[in-house]
């Protein structure tokens, strides 16, 4: 196989393989632990490989060749259309564990389809019709036409948007419903939704610079950028694939909370009024705290909102709504300034002088040391060692 190694195809073969590579790990994931989020990392991966290689195989003179270039026409590499979807399907399987691609959601996939059937048509005319150039009479790849790569784009920005709105609110739901929402936060997720906002960032601005996405030269720097960022999602992808297990698990033993970004109910709820109900705020807000205080119930570090309601006999939406009201606190925080102040109480009883900072804040129900500082100086305005040299 004819391949001209100079220093800008070299460059991107590296990437390319690496991109395949750990596709293919990836799969093996997907296929071993029947885990559908590295399903959908593996695809975006082999992707992202194929959207180099028209600029690796052109820098690696393949474009020169009459042969190859037909090879370089007609196959579409660049898959603008289907990279949008599989990054929204790869976010909402890694927050909702129960994710399944249903009837509805292949609709999603319809212009990815209509651009493989018009590549198709482009090949049949052009090479088994007429058997010369007549769609490529330009002789320019149309993979770089300036419609496909503009819509191409809004494609992705599109899907990347909707992907960061289920973040969020699977963030909020969490922060509503959790003690440990910190736990559960996939900021995985979140790393990844930043990255490829970067590599879309930095395709507007080199799309702007240069329009003409069939110049070589103009476009390496941006193709490296993207080599570079698309390679930092592959390896911590992977490496953060092996935590999706647990984690999953981890949110069907929460149940009866429900994590899932589809079914909202209750956090939609929260600010509803509830005519069913006579509430007295203050008088729930004294039977929480007592609760709170006396049950010492924020000892348990997997303590839910339903936990609470549970033992309240109330509906979650309404103890949800009493705690946002009533102490201007999501339940989170709430229970975290509990836990807050058992720290500060055990540090009054000079507990501080025979346990570790951490060994009193696991008996007070924190279950990391981030999360133990973070909760700490939000409720005091300073770090646990701080507190306690303003004790000393």
């Amino acid at each position: 196989m004819y391949f001209s190694y100079s220093n800008f195809s070299v460059f991107l073969l590296i990437f390319f393989c690496q991109g395949v590579l750990y596709a293919l790990l990836l799969l093996q994931k997907r296929i071993q632990f029947q885990d559908k989020a590295s399903g959908w990392l593996s695809l975006f991966l082999f992707l992202c490989a194929m959207y180099i290689a028209p600029f690796m195989l052109g820098y690696a003179g393949w474009y020169s060749d009459e042969g190859y270039r037909n090879f370089m026409f007609y196959v579409p590499f660049q898959q603008l259309f289907l990279i949008g979807p599989v990054i929204y399907f790869y976010t909402q399987s890694l927050l909702n564990p129960s994710f399944l691609l249903s009837k509805d959601k292949i609709l999603h996939f319809l212009p990815a389809i209509i651009y493989l059937i018009y590549s198709l048509i482009v090949f049949i005319t052009d090479q088994l019709i007429l058997k010369t150039y007549y769609f490529y009479a330009d002789e320019k790849d149309k993979d770089f036409d300036f419609w496909y790569q503009m819509t191409g784009l809004l494609s992705m920005i599109y899907y990347l948007s909707l992907s960061l709105k289920d973040y969020l609110k699977y963030r909020k739901k969490a922060f509503q419903e959790l003690s440990f929402a910190n736990d559960v936060l996939f900021k995985w997720v979140q790393q990844f939704l930043i990255a490829f906002l970067i590599i879309l960032m930095l395709r507007i601005l080199f799309f702007m610079i240069n329009p003409e996405w069939g110049n070589f030269g103009n476009k390496l720097w941006y193709y490296a950028c993207f080599s570079i960022l698309f390679t930092f999602i592959a390896i911590n992808g992977y490496t953060h694939a092996a935590q999706i297990r647990p984690l999953s698990a981890a949110n069907q033993l929460i149940k009866p909370t429900i994590l899932k970004i589809e079914n909202l109910s209750i956090s939609e709820q929260i600010n509803q009024p509830l005519a069913t109900e006579n509430l007295d705020v203050k008088e729930w807000q004294d039977k929480i705290n007592k609760l709170v205080r006396q049950g010492k119930i924020y000892e348990n570090p997997r303590l839910t909102i339903t936990d609470v309601a549970n033992a309240l006999d109330r509906p979650p939406k309404l103890v949800s709504r009493i705690i946002n009201e009533g102490f201007q606190l999501n339940f989170n925080d709430f229970i975290n300034q509990h836990r807050t102040e058992a720290v500060i109480e055990k540090f009054q009883q000079g507990a501080h002088e025979t346990k570790t900072l951490l060994a009193i804040a696991y008996e007070c129900g924190f279950n990391s040391k981030s999360t133990f500082n973070r909760a700490f100086k939000k409720h005091t305005q300073l770090t646990p060692k701080q507190y306690l040299e303003k004790m000393a």
